[in-house]
């Protein structure tokens, strides 16, 4: 069981690596000093919210603003906790760890397996993983600086969407309760994507929920 899921994993591994470097180079090419792009990466661990942020501070504004900021982005993962509260398991160190290691992607995942073991185990690799692999693209990045040039023409921005993509396929496919709540949640996003800061789309998406709420609570 163990290979197969490190194989599929190691394909978001990738891609958060490659994703950590532009992150790191941005970073410090903007004028921030290395630890800071690295010390976010451990401890806030959260792709989106730490590139608002850190341009917030690029653009001037102040450590509250670049917070605020990154806490708005990261509310969406007050959801996918619920969603995979019961496989983190039962001790407080297992839910700590376990929280911070939730992420769109670990998540996304995790609910692909098809009972509680292989989602489990799939949580703890690809999580752990990630981590690791982020935090060290970060650092090579940060570390590399502007010898990188212009990431943006690497066309990093479509790495994480289809691998999420990827991942959320099976359940579209097999459910049809899960369509109805994704179409409306995905219409929304890409409605609101050109006027709202980069991961608040994903947050909004989340409204696509209530209808499939209102149909089980009639059931």
């Amino acid at each position: 069981m163990m290979a197969p899921l490190v194989r599929d994993a190691s394909l978001v591994w990738l891609a958060s690596g490659v994703v950590g470097v532009s992150f790191g180079a941005i970073a410090v090419t903007g004028g921030l000093p290395v630890w800071v792009p690295v010390v976010m990466s451990l401890v806030v661990y959260a792709g989106s919210a730490q590139f608002s942020a850190v341009g917030v501070l690029l653009a001037g504004g102040g450590p509250l603003a670049a917070a605020a900021t990154g806490l708005l982005l990261n509310t969406r993962t007050a959801a996918f906790s619920l969603a995979v509260a019961d496989t983190l398991g039962s001790g407080r160190l297992a839910r700590l760890l376990g929280a911070h290691l939730v992420t769109d992607e670990t998540v996304a995942f995790a609910l692909a397996q098809p009972d509680p073991a292989r989602r489990r185990a799939a949580f703890w690799i690809s999580g752990l993983g990630l981590f690791a692999v982020w935090n060290a693209g970060v650092l090579v990045g940060a570390l590399a600086g502007s010898a990188l040039g212009d990431t943006g023409r690497y066309g990093l921005d479509a790495a994480f969407p289809a691998v999420l993509v990827a991942l959320v396929l099976p359940a579209l496919r097999e459910d049809r309760a899960v369509r109805r709540a994704a179409l409306p949640g995905a219409a929304l996003a890409l409605a609101v994507t050109p006027a709202v800061p980069a991961g608040v789309p994903v947050l909004l998406a989340l409204a696509g929920l209530a209808p499939y709420a209102r149909r089980e609570r009639a059931a």
